[in-house]
């Protein structure tokens, strides 16, 4: 079944349960063509539920999906064509040569020799021609990372999931991936990205999702975002051996290496009022330094877990 749609993924009140757990509590949102999307939130949120419905791997109890305008469900063959997912983990066959298995996921898709120009264009991008003959049992495990983004992009879907694509992978890697996804990107394809490493998501991403205990809590554009919550960081470092005075302690985010970071409310906390207090208490600043909060701050923010009890 297919709905014109003008967006790349469309989520509609997706609910799922595995027995008491409800993973999904109907999620909905959608992703316009041709977005750099991030999906983010805590282990245990509900992305890899999320992704696996996406990709039709898994059915909603309740709610659906459709990639380009297509039924995950009821459409799937037509909604698969349209995506690719790189998955978190390193599945593959250890025999076949790096090559033939792209060529042989490109055959699943009804793709033939017309392809084979994109995939040694994608073993070159990669940084994979020496290994295009290589069996696969033979890789790095970045090696292997980097034929799982190439298997993805066999078929040249206009859709891209990337499920933790940098996970456990070198610089190299990472700047290599990015690269070549900046560039698909420029070029029309829509990419939803998973990553604990927030800095990626803060800088490759125009919109994002923080999914936690299977409800989206936010959805805004990165830069709405980061400015979500008003405060800044303060960095400190007392000259000699003094202590900070009790009226800042409350204020207190981190102690590392002796330099202090205060988290300041800048309706409330104004970094001069910290400075006065310093002064008043005979307190020398040996060192300081701002900082406007990132990703990874709101991204804490937004989802503090109850203390066990």
């Amino acid at each position: 079944m297919t709905t014109p749609s003008p967006n790349a993924i469309d989520i509609v009140g997706v609910r799922k349960s595995y027995g008491r757990l409800e993973a999904l509590k109907g999620v909905e949102f959608s992703i316009a063509r041709g977005e750099f999307f991030g999906l983010l939130g805590p282990n245990g949120a509900g992305k890899s539920t999320l992704i696996n419905t996406i990709a039709g791997l898994v059915a909603p109890d309740a709610g659906h999906i459709a990639v380009l305008g297509h039924d995950t469900v009821k459409d799937f063959r037509a909604a698969r064509r349209k995506l690719g997912v790189v998955p978190q983990e390193l599945v593959f066959d250890p025999f076949f040569k790096v090559v033939d298995m792209l060529r042989i996921q490109a055959g699943y898709y009804g793709s033939g020799r017309e392809v084979w120009p994109w995939i040694d264009e994608m073993l070159e991008r990669l940084d994979l021609s020496s290994k295009r003959n290589s069996p696969m049992r033979a890789l790095s495990g970045g090696m292997k990372r980097r034929v799982l983004i190439a298997q993805a992009l066999v078929h040249k879907p206009p859709v891209v999931i990337l499920d933790e694509p940098t996970a456990g992978v070198d610089v190299e890697l990472r700047r290599t991936l990015w690269s070549f996804m900046s560039d698909l990107h420029r070029q029309g394809q829509t990419v939803v990205l998973t990553t604990h490493y927030l800095e990626e998501a803060q800088e490759m991403c125009s919109r994002i999702a923080i999914l936690d205990k299977g409800e989206i809590k936010a959805l805004e554009s990165t830069r709405q975002l980061l400015k979500r919550h008003p405060f800044r960081f303060l960095r400190i470092k007392l000259a000699g051996d003094a202590q900070l005075p009790d009226a800042l302690r409350p204020l207190v985010s981190s102690e590392s290496d002796g330099v202090i970071e205060l988290k300041l409310d800048t309706s409330q906390h104004p970094i001069g009022g910290v400075f006065d207090t310093l002064r008043n208490a005979g307190i020398a600043i040996e060192d300081v330094h701002t900082r406007e909060p990132d990703l990874e701050d709101i991204f804490v923010e937004l989802t503090k877990r109850e203390a066990v009890k």
